[in-house]
């Protein structure tokens, strides 16, 4: 292989989840500036409608799918709308709700499980026979500190988190005799809509940077360019791995 043809992705589809805003959106960005050609799911049609615009006249190649994943069903029904060709899985889309262990509803806790942790469940095995069949498919779950270490994101947030990763570690054993390579890529706080009110704080914007060796937020293209990375023919032999995008939080302790 050509060695530039490694850091290329001419020729591959992927799909992105929560793709119109945020880590999402510089995650499909990327994909489609590497060559492939990406749809994106979301759950507002103007937000779908406006990101393939953009994209389209600029000269990429995107599609947009509306769906609300945190719906029974709706995974499989995504993953038919692709026909018959998948190489690349981003399993994004996420929510939070912020609040003491004690305060939630099942109703808030059971949306936040079906949104970051059932989704990615369903897509991964519904998507499971493309991605086989590509022969060189790549699943990258979009987890979080938050599933390693208390950051008191809520604590049903960090549960999902802390099985996305061990979902990671499964698949890509049981899966890489059908040729799928399954990673994570976990973030630290980054300049998201999802993050944004917590870092509208400038003493707890404060309190993260102490925490950071590097000393600034994430931005989205931070993480997108470690998923993308993932996803490349130069990555070829890694998978079952956690990667943070962290700063060096995680690596900090004492300090």
């Amino acid at each position: 292989m050509n060695p530039l043809e490694r850091w290329r992705l001419t020729g591959k589809t992927a799909l992105v989840t929560g793709g119109t805003k945020g880590i999402g959106y510089a995650i499909a960005d990327e994909l489609l500036r590497l060559g492939a050609t990406v749809t994106v799911a979301a759950r507002t049609e103007a937000d779908v409608t406006d990101c393939v615009a953009k994209w389209r006249s600029e000269g990429l190649n995107p599609r947009g799918m509306v769906t609300d994943l945190s719906k029974p069903d709706a995974a499989e029904t995504l993953i038919a709308s692709l026909g018959d060709s998948l190489d690349i899985l981003i399993n994004n889309v996420g929510t939070n709700v912020r609040k003491p262990t004690t305060e939630y509803t099942n109703e808030e806790y059971r949306h936040v499980l079906a949104t970051n942790l059932d989704s990615a469940f369903a897509l991964s095995r519904a998507a499971h026979p493309l991605l086989a069949r590509s022969g060189d498919g790549a699943i990258v779950n979009i987890g979080s500190v938050a599933g390693t270490v208390a950051i008191l994101s809520g604590l049903p947030y960090a549960m999902t988190k802390a099985a996305l990763d061990q979902m990671t570690r499964y698949l890509a054993v049981e899966w890489a005799k059908d040729g799928i390579r399954v990673n994570a890529v976990n973030p630290w706080y980054t300049r998201t809509p999802l993050a944004s009110p917590r870092l509208a704080d400038p003493a707890f914007v404060q309190r993260v940077l102490d925490a950071t060796p590097l000393k600034r937020i994430a931005e989205p293209e931070d993480v997108a360019g470690v998923v993308a990375f993932l996803c490349l023919p130069a990555a070829h032999h890694i998978t079952g791995q956690t990667v943070a995008v962290d700063g060096g939080f995680l690596a900090q302790g004492l300090a």
